[in-house]
């Protein structure tokens, strides 16, 4: 059997980084909520 995970840094920014996230309505809300809730890291 092998691991689930392997982590891969541009998987990980093309899919939760801060340019996506602003991308999209939702995931300006997303930014917003963490902001609101005073996040240090807003995203990837």
């Amino acid at each position: 059997m092998s691991q689930t995970y392997k982590p891969k840094n541009r998987k990980r920014k093309t899919t939760h980084g801060f340019l996506v996230r602003k991308a999209t309505p939702g995931g300006r809300a997303v930014l917003k909520n963490r902001r609101r809730k005073g996040r240090s890291k807003l995203s990837v």
